[in-house]
């Protein structure tokens, strides 16, 4: 059994900044890469974020500068700081790990429950 569990959304004004949190549980014996997505009503998701096992971050250009993806020290917990927050921002945030259960399996995609954001005027 494997969790995500997402905490952080809320509702804040244009130029605010939130910070999401992602706490990954259960069997695990390690985690390949932590992902922040978000989807918009209307769009598709959209890879926002992405931190692998060693530490390499990479952003979307639309959040690149505003945006920050880290770890916890034990590596189970995954966070988007977002700074200067802006109407575009609004939509669900989703986190995702690719994770190795157990050694010698293939890895999978476990996905968070989703949290909103919205960035109102």
């Amino acid at each position: 059994q494997v969790q995500l569990v997402q905490s952080g959304g809320g509702l804040v004004q244009t130029g605010g900044s939130l910070r999401l949190s992602c706490a990954a549980s259960g069997s695990i014996f390690r985690i390949n890469a932590l992902y922040w997505y978000r989807q918009a009503p209307g769009k598709q998701r959209e890879l926002v974020a992405t931190i692998t096992s060693s530490g390499r971050t990479i952003y979307a250009n639309s959040v690149k500068g505003r945006f920050t993806i880290s770890r916890d020290n034990a590596e189970t917990t995954a966070y988007l700081q977002m700074n200067t927050l802006e109407p575009e921002d609004t939509a669900v945030y989703y986190c995702k790990a690719n994770l190795i259960r157990t050694p010698g399996t293939p890895p999978y995609d476990y996905w968070g429950q989703g949290t909103q954001v919205t960035v109102s005027s």
